[in-house]
């Protein structure tokens, strides 16, 4: 049995007069539910009147809602209490709870604990049944419901080359500090600032390298940067201004000056010999580059897969598991967001294989419930730089919560220096069709590569093409640092990590000190102080684009849908366009791009099919506030070419962000308020999905009809009641529209089908 009631010590607790509002959520999509239910069981029972403790049979949960999420309001007073959910009313059927998010009960049972205030509401999150991952339920269309992260625009920072306001030449944490209303002022209302809404700060603990991944002690900062007090202060300042803040975590590898190697290579009998890949003689086994990994010390051989001064830690012994675990938990408990995950797709080989194993992937699932244990909403970003179809694993699952997207930003950059509009429309389509919601980080270039600006052959044009694009597509941006001024850098990495340019004088307003390394030769021109006082300037065009951003919650939430470009020439050209659009519910931003040298005279772009309601349509141009014309959506939620004729002629590297908003909609009882909605889970699916509709009969018919995003009507089934099942097994993996009509019901979501 997995839980015996006569086993449990049942935990003291302090009760007051006054009750507190304590409601008990249990995440259970994906899983078959028991006909008897979905219940609660605890010491809590009996001081919320429920009669005896830990009896699962009476304190039952309900999903009101049909977003999977079973929730139960109870009445206690303050204290402490155990629990745990059960599928069922009889203890084998109760969740195992993992030791990572429970509390072992002595007994040889672990339950979840909370701690309960003296009055007031208390509302616990969604855990996952049997798991420490909290998600918080759906969003509307049974896709998972955004976290803080989906909102987010970061902002790659590496500390050294930031701000010095210490005058050593090197920058730090109160320069960091300093410089953090350029970042983000925490007022709304300004546009002075930059916008963006979190960080990721490159290596910040401390090593003996400029770069930082070389890690010699995982529990303190990098003495340069400044003290843990210093690094304290700014994080609680970034807070202050509602920014968040994300670290370079170094998984797979340490220094070699770290203590752990330099005990691991004493002696073999040190008790951190295993915490290290040793061979008694060399492999011989190239590295995945063809590189030399194995290397010489002491007489015997140990693994790095990068280099000598790098050795890959070996994930397989249980010492350095129970260390690392600790590294995370110690920088979450500091109050850091959550973590950038260095090269994770190195972490555990198997043999020849090196890369992309099982092994990793079960052990990033191990670090996110070990993250989730102490910080419920950190996120999670993984650098596995691979095709698309071998990232996806990562974050398959919630095993991470985004990986970077190498493929889009290749793409992005080949368009646009070719002008030709394909590799960027078919790249585009293939991440919409392989990721789950809101799980593709996307960037124009980073700390590993030759700047954008040098890449894009310094054409101010093209850079704020290369902006429209990155902060309109689906997925989580991140732009690197100096990027919206035009920073170049190219060759060895030093040289793509130079200081950063803020003003044309001395040191490019760096420090008053000696840079650590030698300055960008164009910094007189391009820095902050110049920029920010040019409104055309690539800076400013930036500010506007994190705020057109920030504003729409297509642009930050929505997913994507590919449209078909054109004009209205005759003949009819063949114009370089991309174009896609951005849609939530009934929010619709429509992305026209001319990638092309010349302009396009009158450009066209129609929908196939979305979730819009049928009816007449605004369009504003987000990017100038000039209106656009109107549109006219059909009963499938699409739209056949369509020129915004007051906007005239699309010029060259232009790009207009047309957003729709309903005029005289003859609105379906699913778009209003109130009316019908219809959820669908899992979602993405495997096989077959449910269909739920709420706000109807249980006598009401109607019928679901799926569309793909090219508007093809692929399947077609009769529904009766609120609830059914879509055999989805013959559709190909990628996203459609399913489309529900009849007895007054008029709904559409977007359906998301894996493999």
């Amino acid at each position: 049995m997995r839980f015996l009631p006569f086993l449990l010590v049942v935990l003291l607790t302090t009760f007051s007069a006054a009750a507190t509002s304590l409601t008990f959520r249990v995440d259970m999509r994906g899983r078959a539910i028991s006909p008897a239910g979905v219940h609660v069981a605890g010491n809590f029972q009996a001081a919320a009147g429920f009669g005896g403790d830990w009896n699962p049979a009476t304190t039952a949960l309900t999903d009101a809602d049909a977003d999977s999420v079973f929730e139960l309001t109870v009445q206690v007073p303050a204290g402490t209490y155990a629990y745990k959910y059960v599928n069922g009313t009889t203890w084998p059927e109760s969740e195992i709870v993992p030791g990572l998010c429970g509390y072992a009960d002595g007994g040889g049972n672990v339950n979840r604990q909370v701690g309960v205030a003296n009055g007031g509401v208390q509302v616990l999150p969604a855990y996952r049944f049997g798991e420490c991952v909290a998600r918080g339920g759906y969003a509307a269309g049974g896709a998972t419901a955004p976290a803080w992260w989906h909102d987010a625009v970061f902002y790659e920072v590496f500390v050294r080359s930031f701000y010095d306001q210490s005058g050593d030449g090197r920058g730090d944490f109160d320069g960091l500090t300093a410089k953090l209303d350029y970042l983000n002022d925490g007022d709304p209302a300004t546009t002075t600032d930059l916008g963006v809404t979190a960080l990721w700060l490159m290596p910040m603990m401390e090593s003996p390298s400029y770069h930082g991944y070389d890690v010699t002690n995982y529990k303190a900062t990098e003495p340069d940067y400044g003290s843990m007090v210093q690094f304290e202060t700014f994080l609680a300042a970034a807070h202050q201004r509602g920014i968040k803040v994300i670290i370079d975590l170094v998984l797979n590898h340490s220094s070699n000056q770290h203590p752990w190697f330099v005990g691991s290579a004493s002696s073999t009998a040190h008790p951190y010999r295993d915490w290290y890949r040793w061979s008694a003689t060399n492999p011989g086994q190239p590295g995945p580059w063809g590189q030399t990994v194995w290397h010489p010390r002491g007489g015997q051989f140990y693994y790095g897969v990068f280099y000598d001064g790098m050795p890959d830690l070996n994930w397989d012994s249980p010492g350095l598991r129970a260390a690392m675990w600790s590294a995370t938990r110690f920088w979450l408990n500091k109050g850091v967001d959550g973590y950038r995950l260095d090269a994770v797709k190195y972490l555990d080989e198997d043999g020849a294989v090196t890369e992309n194993t099982p092994g990793t992937l079960n052990l990033l699932a191990e670090l996110r419930d070990s993250v989730r244990a102490v910080n419920p909403s950190a996120f999670l970003v993984g650098e596995a730089w691979s095709a698309t179809n071998a990232v996806q694993p990562y974050v398959a699952e919630e095993r991470l919560d985004a990986c970077f997207e190498f493929d889009v930003s290749s793409a992005i950059l080949t368009t646009l220096n070719s002008t030709n509009p394909e590799p960027l429309r078919v790249q585009l389509a293939e991440a919409a069709a392989t990721y789950p919601f809101g799980t593709m980080a996307t960037f124009l270039t980073n700390h590993d590569q030759n700047r954008v600006f040098d890449q894009l052959g310094q054409s101010m044009p093209k850079m704020k093409q290369a902006a429209d694009l990155l902060l309109t597509l689906p997925g989580v941006p991140f732009l690197y640092y100096g990027e919206e001024v035009g920073m170049s850098g190219t060759g060895p990495d030093p040289d793509k990590r130079r200081p950063m340019q803020w003003t044309a004088g001395p040191r490019a307003g760096f420090t008053t000190g000696n840079p650590w390394s030698g300055l960008n030769p164009n910094y007189a021109t391009y820095n902050v102080a110049t920029m920010a006082a040019d409104p055309a300037s690539l800076l400013n065009h930036y500010r506007r684009l994190i705020g057109v951003r920030n504003g729409s919650v297509a642009l930050r939430q929505g997913y994507y849908l590919p449209l078909t470009p054109g004009t209205l020439s005759v003949p009819p050209a063949a114009p370089k366009l991309v174009a896609f659009g951005r849609a939530v519910g009934q929010e619709l931003v429509l992305v026209v791009a001319n990638v092309g040298t010349t302009a396009v005279a009158a450009p066209t772009v129609a929908l196939a099919t979305s979730e819009l309601a049928a009816g007449d349509y605004a369009v504003t141009n987000l990017l100038t506030g000039q209106a656009a014309g109107t549109v006219s959506v059909d009963s499938v939620g699409g739209f056949g070419a369509w020129h915004p004729g007051a906007l005239g002629a699309l010029a060259a590297n232009q790009t207009w962000v047309l957003r729709l908003v309903p005029q005289s909609v003859g609105l379906a009882e699913g778009a209003r308020p109130g009316g019908p909605s219809l959820a669908l889970y899992p979602n993405p699916a495997v096989g077959r999905v449910r269909l739920m509709l709420a706000g109807v009969g249980e006598s009401a018919t109607a019928t679901a009809r799926v569309y793909d995003l090219t508007g093809r009507l692929l399947l077609t089934q009769p529904l009766a009641g609120a609830a059914s099942e879509l055999d989805v097994t013959g559709l190909a993996a990628g996203a459609y529209v399913v489309r529900v009509a009849g007895e007054g019901v008029s709904v559409a979501r977007r359906l998301v089908v894996g493999r």
